[in-house]
């Protein structure tokens, strides 16, 4: 299935949603705020990112920034937050408002990755 990194500064998140996509088959990969997910990113080879918008030093936004600047720009990548109209316009290819159902969150996965990538960044 797809490797997957997941960034957010709340440990309990990252718990939920690492147990709920690697039930469904997929790698994942955790970052507890934007940059130490740079990092994993920028050393690592994923085919999806799922990153909060809120968290301490790099927002979601500046996650969002750097992918697309990247070599690996086309990736897809899903925002989550409570604020989600803080993220409109913002790069993401999909935004899931917490809290949400674990099921939304594996059905955008779903979706995303059977996207070609260079179609995903008009999605």
């Amino acid at each position: 299935m797809c490797t997957i990194l997941v960034i957010d500064d709340e440990k309990g998140i990252l718990h939920v949603i690492r147990e709920a996509l690697t039930r469904f088959g997929h790698d994942v990969e955790t970052a507890l705020d934007g940059i130490e997910g740079i990092q994993k990113f920028d050393d690592g080879s994923y085919d999806m990112v799922i990153t909060d918008l809120r968290m301490p030093g790099i927002d979601g936004k500046g996650v969002v920034a750097h992918i697309r600047a990247s070599c690996n720009n086309a990736i897809p990548i899903i925002g989550i937050s409570g604020t989600p109209w803080q993220i409109q316009d913002s790069g993401f290819d999909a935004i899931l408002v917490k809290p949400f159902p674990l099921l939304d969150l594996v059905e955008s996965v779903k979706k995303l990755a059977t996207i070609p990538l260079k179609t995903a960044m008009s999605a």
